[in-house]
């Protein structure tokens, strides 16, 4: 089965994962995915992720998803830029979520990175997703 939007098809999971209260769950494994895990790692949204094989052999991440007090960390992930309608923002119109208590993932010249990051490179870039 071909995977058209390889970063929504990872948000999916997660937040299906999140929702029946899995520990972990697996995704097939691709850069751009990996980039968009450091950056949930970096923030403290999720607690890592490893790369492995299932039984076929194939590369996978399995990700391991946060909890406090029994509640997912994750209470909103949305995907902002799709492969049909891409969203560049500059840094000056892009908005906090959730007046900063969320964070915006940009993928940027310099690299996938939160906003708060790009803010303080001062670069733009497309707006992949949305975490709160």
């Amino acid at each position: 089965m071909t995977i058209l939007d390889p970063i929504g098809d990872l948000l999916t999971r997660i937040r299906n994962g999140q929702i029946i209260g899995k520990a972990s769950v697996d995704t097939p494994a691709s850069k751009s995915r990996a980039r968009v895990l450091d950056v949930l790692t970096e923030e403290g949204y999720i607690r890592g992720y490893v790369r492995d094989k299932d039984e076929k052999g194939h590369p996978i991440l399995k990700v391991e998803l946060k909890y406090l007090e029994g509640q997912p960390v994750i209470r909103m992930l949305k995907r902002v830029s799709t492969p049909g309608r891409r969203v560049y923002s500059s840094i000056k119109d892009l908005k906090p979520v959730y007046n900063g208590l969320g964070i915006n993932i940009l993928s940027t010249s310099m690299g996938v990175m939160s906003d708060v990051k790009a803010r303080q490179l001062s670069v733009s870039g497309e707006v992949i997703c949305s975490v709160f």
